[in-house]
């Protein structure tokens, strides 16, 4: 039971990255949380982070602990706000997990206004295009795109992704512009590597589904280096209008195959219990209003062969 006052110390300092960091940030002397971190190892009879003079690191009981910690300090958090009677009332800590290029175009920008508008709210963003557990990780909610697979969790829509396929006019002028996918295969193809539905681009055509493997010289995990490479000319893509929207609607990128739509997706929120708190439910309803619902401001000026591609249906 002595071990439980140490959870917060232990979960700031693991996220601050430092011991001054997280002293600065719970009000409290270095060397006060040096000697907590010290008594709770002691109690526990393992070390949960290895100390250099320039670094700091978990160890790989650290890091089991670390997980279990985080999930109940947002417990004990929620736990508070329901025995205070908060519920009514925004306020707390809010831990929001969001894919990173979503989260820095569209969800940094709004932050400030989010928390002015709810000032006894703390937010803590997460941004990661890697899936995470909600529940093990202690979030309140997440932002997600895309299929939702986990049906613990409930969902609340909040605007469409449209993913379209293009490249820049001047790769086009050079390699050509494909009139089916199939001649995706003459391309350079730029991959997303954490792209969860799969290798495969899947198009929609006129006999039913198209599948394309795509190949060329270059796959990342972040989608502001493809778009940087089509920009730069360098190949032909699939991406999602709330990155190259801007670019699609001033030239920069022009898009193709628009007769061959790519699946429909949506951008989400989910969390996992029916029953909100207030500060995470003022965040949603916040996102809500901000993103524009079925005509994001990303889409403003698209053609209407971009936001309302060919519906195919099977004779």
């Amino acid at each position: 039971m002595e071990h439980f006052a140490a959870i917060p110390i232990f979960v700031a300092v693991v996220e601050a990255g430092s011991f001054s960091a997280a002293a600065e940030r719970l009000g409290l002397t270095k060397s006060a949380v040096s000697k907590r971190i010290q008594l709770l190892e002691a109690g526990l009879k393992v070390r949960l982070l290895q100390r250099t003079t320039r670094s700091l690191s978990l160890t790989e009981a650290g890091e089991r602990y670390y997980d279990r910690a985080r999930g109940a300090l947002a417990l004990a958090n929620e736990a508070e706000e329901v025995a205070a009677g908060l519920q009514g009332r925004p306020q707390g800590l809010l831990r929001v997990a969001a894919p990173m290029v979503f989260g820095r175009l569209h969800l940094s920008p709004l932050v400030a206004e989010f928390l002015r508008r709810y000032p006894d709210i703390q937010l803590d963003m997460a941004m990661d295009d890697r899936m995470v557990d909600l529940v093990e990780g202690g979030y309140d909610l997440a932002v997600r795109i895309g299929n939702l697979p986990d049906n613990r969790m409930v969902a609340r829509r909040l605007a469409p992704c449209r993913v379209v396929v293009c490249a820049s006019p001047d790769y086009l002028a050079a390699h050509g512009t494909p009139q089916h996918p199939s001649e995706l295969a003459g391309h350079n193809c730029i991959h997303y590597s954490y792209y969860r539905g799969g290798a495969s681009w899947v198009f929609s055509g006129p006999d039913g589904e198209i599948r394309v493997q795509p190949r060329g010289n270059y796959q990342v995990n972040n989608s502001e280096a493809r778009r940087d490479a089509l920009l730069a000319g360098l190949g032909i893509c699939e991406m999602p209008t709330f990155i190259v929207g801007p670019d699609l609607a001033a030239g920069r990128l022009a898009a193709v195959l628009s007769d061959y739509p790519l699946p429909a997706h949506a951008i989400h929120a989910v969390y996992p219990q029916r029953r909100l708190p207030a500060k995470a439910r003022a965040f949603i309803d916040f996102l809500d209003e901000k993103l524009g619902g079925d005509a994001p401001q990303w889409d403003r000026g698209l053609s209407p062969s971009v936001l309302s591609p060919k519906n195919w249906k099977r004779e």
